[in-house]
């Protein structure tokens, strides 16, 4: 095995544990949120309009941290596969069709 094929299974590995960990820290801080709602709700006693508002807010931070971890998720692939030099695998457009009315052959 060579020393960029050995540098090669190191970054997967570790790009693997970032996303793991990240993963992992988002369902914890959303389980958390989610706790902290369903906690309030509860002691809340049935006022209808505050209960709303916690809930509300409750999913407001739980979709905002989501999206925000899957935005950045997507950029750093991203970036990752552009420094990489992946982004030239991409097909080539074709060449643009001739007007109509054209002979082409």
């Amino acid at each position: 095995m060579s020393r960029d094929e050995a540098k090669a299974i190191r970054d997967v590995e570790l790009e693997k544990d970032r996303a793991r960990y990240g993963l992992l820290a988002v369902v914890i801080s959303n389980l958390a949120i989610a706790g902290v709602a369903v906690l309030g709700v509860w002691r809340l006693d049935g006022d209808k309009a505050v209960i709303v508002g916690v809930l509300t807010a409750a999913f407001t931070a739980v979709s905002s941290m989501t999206t925000a971890y899957l935005g950045i998720k997507a950029v750093s692939n991203t970036a990752r596969s552009i420094a990489l030099g992946d982004g030239g695998l991409r097909q080539q457009p074709l060449a643009p069709a001739p007007p109509p009315g054209q002979r082409t052959g």
